[in-house]
């Protein structure tokens, strides 16, 4: 690999770093606004309203700057995968993830939500017809060991088990990982902030159809408002664009293990905002998961095809 594709493919790493650092910080904040008395539906509306509105202004400002056409000519096959990435992946995990933050803990949802790690990657060896090598799958299990500890799953009981919750949180999780491998195999000139801004799009446009009739939050619609832009920016704005640029670097897989840094930041901002302690046990898993994808950098290209050499 050559000094200028060395630095692109850490510059790919520190992208999905930082995308799934965002959406960790998201979990907790979606809790604190369910605290002011807003319902699902108006948060996941005006959320998606908000991601799409913010992206087609990236996009609208990455036009000016490289005085390139917002929308090359793309064939069908390629709005029909911009269409299923933002409906089927980034819409329905939203969906899926803020129902699901209405019944759990917030930790114990981002436990569920973690199991795109090990979903993606088999989706990834489903689709290259080709078993993970030992060195990836030693970095699953080094970080799945570390996520048990840092969220105390084996703590969980009673009214945290609810079955739609639940449910929601595993689906969330299956379409978080739809979304990483829609990702990775999406190929176009398409500017980076036009292609997030279609998929954000879509997936709204499937939200209003589903969801919009209860919305409408009155006379609190303005703080709502305000909320839906945090929430927008930590969870659609930031991590679609980072992802859009990173993952097709260095593929689906090892974007699903680099994700684990979600769950560390989760728990930091569940400390700062929520005010939860966290244990020695749970800082080790937090370590844990740290070491899991350190170790991943370092997994033969070989063994991988998220290697840029493949």
């Amino acid at each position: 690999m050559g000094r200028r594709a060395r630095g692109s493919y850490w510059t790919a790493v520190l992208f999905v770093l930082l995308g799934a650092s965002s959406y960790g910080v998201m979990s907790p904040l979606i809790k604190h606004v369910y605290g002011f008395g807003y319902t699902f539906s108006q948060v996941v509306v005006h959320q998606l309203a908000a991601g799409s509105a913010m992206l087609w202004i990236a996009a609208g400002a990455a036009r000016k700057r490289s005085s390139a056409s917002l929308s090359p000519r793309l064939s069908l096959g390629q709005w029909a995968g911009l269409a299923l990435i933002g409906t089927a992946g980034l819409a329905m995990t939203t969906v899926l993830y803020n129902q699901a933050l209405q019944g759990l803990k917030a930790s114990f949802a981002i436990v569920l939500l973690f199991q795109f790690t090990w979903i993606t990657i088999a989706l990834d060896s489903i689709w290259n017809r080709r078993l993970p090598g030992w060195g990836r799958l030693g970095c699953v299990a080094v970080i799945v060991a570390g996520t048990v500890l840092a969220l105390g799953i084996g703590g969980v009981s009673g009214p945290h088990a609810a079955a739609l919750p639940l449910l929601c949180g595993l689906g969330a999780a299956f379409t978080y990982s739809l979304y990483l491998a829609g990702t990775g195999r999406f190929r176009s000139d398409l500017d980076p902030a036009a292609a997030s801004a279609i998929m954000v799009t879509f997936g709204f446009i499937l939200v209003l159809a589903l969801f919009g009739r209860g919305a409408w939050a009155g006379e609190a619609e303005p703080r709502l408002i305000l909320w839906a832009a945090v929430l927008a920016l930590l969870g659609q704005v930031i991590p679609t664009l980072l992802f859009t640029i990173g993952i097709p670097r260095i593929g689906s897989s090892l974007a699903a293990l680099l994700g684990a840094m979600e769950l560390p930041v989760a728990a930091a901002a569940a400390w700062l905002i929520g005010g939860e302690t966290l244990s020695a046990l749970q800082l080790g898993g937090i370590a844990a998961i740290l070491a899991g994808i350190a170790l991943a950098q370092k997994v033969p290209a070989k063994e991988s095809p998220a290697s840029l050499e493949e």
